[in-house]
């Protein structure tokens, strides 16, 4: 038992229960074990894929399995995708015809989003008449056969009263229920093989002693179809009598279908071809893995190496041409990536199937920008605030015209396909997911006291994904009166348990701290507002140098300690000045020679302007405070 937890451990899983362990567990069954596995990995669903898995890990000179197809002799308005597939000369037994129906409930309930997405129904082939099979969407009044465990026969219309009652069925009858048509798959001689997503007919209905199984899986999304039929076929297709060979079905799709008139062969399991860097996979593990080493090891999560042919090798180089993106031809490796395995789709996820274990044990030490959050997080809730997590999109509206700022068109990541008007734009500011939960809670007692510690995304053109996440704090009062005072508190509470001091004014001569500057911000009640400016500490011993900040929304001045090998001269006293003067509105001569001309801009504070809140439809006045915390790193 202790062999088997380790050896979990080792390859990514946890084992959460073993009844052997369990003297309440019942004589008369069988023993279990329960193993958490990762939500996208589709293919450990399925006792079959968790032991292929481990066999190949502890033993990666077998191989994964390689599948082969062999040769075999409108719905758009309703479920407009199609995929099919045989499994010749199976032999099941009671265990694994118990598992094989035991997968298709899992992919139902998570992959297919309780069969909303994608709907699976498995036929006794031997029980279908020869000849074409046809996917239909009749009336309900037009469809009438035998149900699964039924010798009646009724009409669609009246299985939808049957089965009104059944705590299985019941909760899938909404996802046709109200179309005018619905789903039919009939065979040559017109025999009803299924109604998809609903149920399947009596008369092809499969049991243990069925030895071709046909396949049918409908859909509304076209990608979960391939994931589903993949990992139907990959995981069972080991008990046809030649293991690992799937006969495919040929589909036509006619003119009324989403991408018009074509012909495709399902399933392809072709393996999907990727890319991945021995650089990256080690900056990312902290390891020192040679190109061979990294090749072993994704060997035995079932990947497999392979040298590009030429042509392969200049598509690669083609596309990735900018010179930041050139890789030597050394530090790549070419993968090919099974078709039970969808989980894969970036470079990332290579890199995690290739990490291994550190020769050295270390404990590890936490993300300093999430210790700090926990930290103010800790700190917030210890005054009464409550913590909200909302999304991190947002419409452009919401960031911009309901607030009162306008985009300057090069700060916020714009979604390219956005599929509502809600989520339009990556947020550049914690204010509107924090004043929506406001709106949606509004019957709550007042006064509401809510925070947020969470990221929000700028463009940066110096980053290799040309933007960059901000770590920040935000916190909106709600009640009867404006409460300034409150957020105001909350700010002084904050910067006190982070040891920042509080430096009354610009004019002070302490060497680190905060203070608040009065501004006009359209965001907030006019002559209501301030900016949040922080003074970090004098690095002893070095020259720093800070580049200009255009507003909170944007980047934040990095000081650069140079090394003593490489010391960096000082700037202009006239040059340093121009530039802190687009930082700090007001900044003096005398403020730079007391302070250094160290003080930045980190956020904001005020009451929120009426048409703000009538923006959002808020009834009642509202203060809030957002400023970004990366400085205290």
């Amino acid at each position: 038992f202790e062999e088997f937890d380790e050896l979990l451990f080792e390859y990514g899983l946890e084992l959460d229960e073993d009844t052997t362990t369990d003297p309440s567990h019942p004589a008369n069954e069988p023993h279990q074990l329960k193993i958490e596995v990762p939500a996208n990995r589709y293919d450990l669903l399925c006792a079959e894929g968790i032991v292929r898995a481990l066999k190949l890990y502890l033993n990666p000179e077998i191989g994964a399995p390689k599948f082969r197809i062999v040769p075999a002799p409108q719905t758009s308005q309703i479920r407009p995708y199609f995929a099919s597939a045989i499994l010749r000369n199976v032999t099941f037994d009671k265990l694994s015809y118990a598992s094989f129906i035991d997968l298709q409930d899992k992919l139902h309930s998570n992959l297919a989003r309780k069969r909303t997405l994608v709907a699976v129904g498995t036929h006794d082939l031997d029980k279908i008449a020869p000849g074409e099979i046809t996917y239909e969407a009749l009336p309900p009044k037009d469809i009438k056969f035998a149900p699964l465990n039924k010798t009646q026969e009724y009409t669609a219309e009246e299985m939808m009263t049957l089965y009104k009652e059944d705590k299985h069925l019941s909760k899938y009858l909404h996802i046709i229920e109200d179309s005018p048509v619905y789903p039919i798959i009939y065979s040559s001689t017109r025999q009803v093989l299924s109604m998809p997503p609903i149920i399947n007919s009596d008369g092809t209905k499969i049991s243990v002693d069925t030895k071709n199984v046909f396949i049918d899986v409908t859909a509304t999304d076209e990608t979960k179809l391939g994931y589903v039929i993949d990992m139907l076929v990959t995981m069972f297709s080991e008990y046809c009598s030649e293991p690992f060979t799937i006969e495919p079905v040929k589909v036509v799709y006619s003119s009324g279908s989403p991408s018009g008139p074509r012909t495709l062969l399902t399933p392809n399991l072709s393996p999907r071809p990727f890319v991945a860097r021995t650089s990256y996979i080690n900056s990312c593990t902290g390891l020192s893995l040679t190109k061979p080493q990294v090749i072993a090891l994704l060997q035995k999560m079932g990947h497999e190496a392979y040298d590009p042919t030429p042509d392969q090798a200049a598509t690669f180089t083609a596309i990735n041409a900018q010179e930041s993106l050139l890789i030597p031809g050394e530090d790549l490796i070419h993968v090919l990536v099974p078709a039970n395995r969808p989980d894969i789709l970036h470079e990332c996820d290579i890199m995690e199937d290739a990490a291994d274990l550190p020769p050295t044990s270390t404990v590890a030490k936490p993300f300093p920008p999430n210790k700090l959050s926990d930290t103010i997080r800790r700190l917030c809730a210890e005054a009464g605030w409550v913590e909200v997590l909302p999304l991190i999109l947002c419409s452009h509206d919401e960031n911009f015209k309901f607030l009162n700022r306008t985009d300057p068109g090069d700060l916020a990541v714009v979604l390219a396909n956005p599929k509502t008007i809600e989520y339009q734009i990556v947020r550049t500011s914690l204010l509107p997911g924090m004043l929506k939960t406001i709106r949606e809670n509004r019957k709550h007692a007042l006064p509401l006291r809510i925070f947020e510690v969470s990221d929000v995304v700028v463009k940066d053109p110096r980053e290799e994904r040309q933007a960059r996440n901000v770590r920040r704090v935000g916190a909106v009062f709600c009640g009867r009166r404006a409460g300034f005072e409150v957020v105001h508190g909350l700010l002084d509470r904050l910067m006190l348990g982070l040891g920042v001091r509080n430096l009354g004014n610009e004019e002070s001569e302490g060497e680190s701290g905060y203070y608040i500057k009065s501004c006009d911000d359209a965001t907030y009640f006019p002559n209501r507002s301030a900016k949040i400016i922080y003074r970090p500490p004098l690095i002893a011993g070095a020259h720093i140098t800070f580049a200009p900040v255009a507003s909170a929304d944007a980047s934040n001045a990095v000081a650069a300690a140079p090394t003593s090998s490489t010391p960096t001269p000082a700037a202009p006293p006239r040059t340093r000045r121009s530039s802190l003067q687009n930082v700090l509105p007001g900044h003096s001569a005398k403020n730079e020679k007391k302070a250094g001309g160290r003080d930045v801009v980190i956020g904001e504070i005020g009451i929120l302007h009426p048409s703000v809140l009538k923006s959002y439809e808020l009834d009642y006045p509202c203060s809030s405070l957002e400023f970004d915390i990366e400085q205290f790193l």
